[in-house]
């Protein structure tokens, strides 16, 4: 196929036209003073390379994204209380790192002891289940792993002289079963805890009347035969329904000190006992949290 080119357009030249009236003569004008020299521009400043620019960028952004994580977790820690930061209430002030608890499954039907539609305050679950799982780091009791022991066993943490009369007391008194667990830490602190079920919770607090625990300590311990009310204390309340009577070996004590605590709780009663070898006696703190924790799965 042949191109065509387009033919230029034809150029007209202008009309001549008659010459133009003459103008007068334009004024004179001053003359245009000189313009000043223009400055020198001085040379721009190379532009970084791209690639640089970029990274100057990212880094930018980096550190505003850092900087407001960094805040917020600042933030969430100081809004938190010491104990809510994972670690730091174990390590402060001496408590022990118990698993998280929770409360056994109940039979179909049966209801919590102090729901209100359970007005005898019966513990329906299994009474080995609502024993105090041992801390972290502790040395299982194997004599007390978490099963039924007999009622010679629990007589046992008594002085001899009277553990016939608590045995007979616990024969005629309408007691079930006893589940028991002990274990010691790596400190050499030593814990038993003892969940006796009766028949009723009438049996339960005759128990605790006719042993005389209350105001006192009741029965002496086996090492400790004098123990007081310990005025530290602080945890009544904190479960509702339930009583706690806390108690102290008071100095001076012999080659160990004995911390122990009863708990009322419908138809059982907890005995929770704590002992450490040395002149620095049985730590408080880890004592306490032991009978609260006892003390929230009884409730």
């Amino acid at each position: 196929m042949t191109e065509q080119t387009a033919a230029p357009a034809a150029v007209t030249e202008p009309a001549a036209t008659e010459p133009a009236a003459a103008l007068p003569p334009m004024p004179e004008l001053p003359p245009t003073p000189p313009t000043p020299p223009t400055p020198p521009v001085p040379p721009s400043a190379p532009r970084p390379p791209r690639r640089i620019l970029r990274a100057v960028a990212r880094w930018t952004v980096a550190v505003l994204v850092l900087g407001g994580v960094g805040a917020g977790t600042a933030y969430e820690i100081t809004a938190m209380e010491r104990n809510d930061v994972p670690g730091l209430a174990t390590e402060s002030d001496g408590r022990w790192d118990y698993p998280r608890l929770s409360l056994p499954a109940l039979p179909a039907g049966e209801p919590r002891p102090f729901n209100e539609d359970n007005t005898a305050e019966i513990h329906y679950a299994d009474l080995r289940e609502l024993l105090l799982p041992a801390p972290a780091g502790a040395t299982v009791d194997k004599k007390l792993a978490g099963g039924w022991v007999s009622t010679r066993q629990f007589v046992s943490e008594y002085e001899k002289g009277d553990r016939e009369d608590i045995a007979a007391t616990l024969r005629d008194g309408g007691l079930r079963h006893i589940a028991a667990r002990g274990w010691t830490m790596p400190d050499g602190t030593s814990s038993r805890v003892y969940l006796l079920r009766f028949n009723s919770t009438g049996f339960a607090q005759a128990f605790l009347d006719d042993r005389y625990i209350g105001g006192s300590a009741g029965d002496p311990l086996a090492g400790a035969a004098d123990a007081d009310l310990d005025e530290s204390w602080s945890g009544d309340g904190k479960v509702e329904g339930t009583t706690a009577y806390v108690f102290a070996e008071a100095k001076p004590f012999g080659a160990a000190q004995v911390r122990q605590s009863y708990l009322a709780a419908g138809d059982t009663v907890a005995l929770i006992v704590q002992s450490r070898k040395g002149s620095g006696g049985t730590p408080r703190v880890p004592f306490h949290q032991t009978v609260i924790l006892q003390n929230q799965l009884l409730g």
